[in-house]
């Protein structure tokens, strides 16, 4: 069955479906995250019908999206997956496919807000915070790692003179050593780790900690850019913008 967030259901109402990649092996967890996040959009959108799907759950996608629906990517960049699968997938419902999550073009000032926010908890300056910016890459192509380095350079551009620096999960450079130079540049210096990922998954639940416990990183990570508290109002703005285009 579909994954509905909205409390009734009408013909009338527009129908806006998140959707994500999920976890082939294991889709059930998945899928349930991502029914929470469309449980979060859900109020502020009391004129449709919120949905979720994730790409794993077979056949689950193509059941929830109907014809007029806004699809809403909850990816972080417009790769294979979002740039292919998914149209494919979507190619018999004349539905609207919005620009994936992690390209909107609200999130790095909300990134760099959280990151400001974690460094005042800690008694730190975010401008003397060494930040290492976790991302997925892909060897499938370059549009994982072009959507990270953009993102990293829109935050330079949101905190001038932070220092901002990259690494990834399937390319160069590898989150450890990303890791590694930051603790051997200044080891003493204050650092955060910023997972850009929607939802935390197996990289950011294994992957990543094993790279900065390689690297004998010694700073802080954070939740992932998705958990933010200002996620849900985004989405909801991004489906509307669809709409109204």
């Amino acid at each position: 069955m579909p994954n509905d967030a909205s409390a009734t259901h009408s013909p009338d109402r527009p129908v806006a479906v998140i959707t994500s990649h999920g976890q082939p092996s294991d889709p059930a967890p998945q899928e349930a995250a991502l029914a929470a996040v469309a449980a979060a959009v859900a109020p502020l959108l009391p004129d449709w019908q919120v949905k979720s799907a994730t790409l794993s759950t077979p056949g689950l996608l193509e059941e929830t999206v109907e014809a007029g629906a806004v699809v809403y990517p909850f990816f972080m960049a417009n790769g294979w997956f979002t740039a292919n699968v998914l149209p494919k997938r979507l190619s018999d419902v004349a539905c609207t496919i919005t620009p994936p999550f992690g390209l909107d073009p609200d999130l790095p000032a909300l990134a760099c807000e959280a990151l400001r926010e974690a460094c005042d908890s800690r008694g730190w300056t975010l401008e003397q915070t060494r930040v290492l910016l976790a991302a997925h890459g892909s060897a499938r192509g370059p549009k994982a790692a072009e959507a990270a380095e953009a993102f990293a350079d829109l935050m330079r551009a949101t905190v001038p003179g932070i220092d901002l620096r990259t690494g990834y999960v399937e390319e160069d450079p590898r989150i450890a050593d990303t890791a590694r130079d930051i603790e051997q540049a200044q080891p003493t210096q204050n650092s955060l780790c910023l997972p850009f990922f929607a939802q935390a998954g197996e990289h950011v639940r294994d992957d990543i900690p094993e790279a900065l416990e390689e690297a004998a990183y010694t700073g802080d990570t954070l939740p992932v850019l998705g958990a933010l508290p200002a996620v849900p109002a985004l989405i909801a703005k991004a489906i509307c913008r669809a709409k109204t285009g």
